[in-house]
């Protein structure tokens, strides 16, 4: 019966990757929800703006993962109105992890990326725990192992957006042909000091070109 019932709740089975490049950030998914074996969506956005230059990913009970991203822009918007100041990258994920680690006895079923530019780019890695770590290339998801498998081998140190999105795209790529709970395209997002930009596969060719 249990097993029934996890079937049925939907779930990004996923891949996401973040990454911290010399001059923004980049964040990546795929697009596939599934409930147990039975693809539930192929559109489901895994990437949301949780600021004007702060970008989260999601992985997990789909359900879950949307509470905490509507928790967090309404926690943040308060903020901001309160103290007249942008909220940082690493605040934020302290925010986020504090949440989670409240719920620890009924906790929210989600591995997340907080990732975002203040005075320099940034990318933290957010357990269902509440546990936090800072990292330079990072993945979640059922397809994670292959993902950083790309991103170990292929990421460009230091380098700037335009050099590691296709390898972004190539490691989340990856994992959609390996893993069954990935799948249905990439979404891209660049966060810079300058602005976001949201990219998909069909304008992504132009933009690594």
């Amino acid at each position: 019966m249990e097993e029934m019932k996890n079937d049925q709740i939907k779930k990004t089975g996923t891949t996401t990757v973040g990454l911290v490049c010399k001059d923004g950030v980049i964040l990546a998914s795929d697009r596939r929800a599934t409930m147990g074996y039975y693809i539930a969506n192929k559109k489901t956005p895994k990437i949301h703006m949780i600021s004007d230059r702060i970008g989260m990913t999601i992985a997990g009970g789909v359900g879950d993962a949307q509470t905490l991203v509507r928790w967090m822009q309404s926690e943040i918007k308060l903020y901001e109105l309160k103290h007249s100041r942008k909220m940082t990258v690493e605040a934020a994920s302290t925010l986020l992890a504090n949440i989670l680690s409240n719920y620890k006895y009924y906790p929210f079923y989600v591995q997340l990326l907080v990732g975002g530019v203040d005075e320099k780019p940034h990318v933290y890695s957010v357990d269902m725990l509440g546990g936090v770590t800072e990292e330079d290339i990072t993945a979640t998801g059922s397809g994670s192992p292959i993902a950083m498998g790309v991103l170990e081998e292929m990421f460009i140190k230091d380098g700037s957006v335009k050099d590691n999105a296709p390898i972004a795209a190539r490691a989340v790529g990856a994992a959609i042909k390996r893993d069954a709970g990935s799948g249905e395209g990439v979404d891209i997002l660049i966060i810079t000091p300058h602005g976001i930009e949201t990219l998909t596969e069909k304008d992504f060719k132009k933009h690594s070109g």
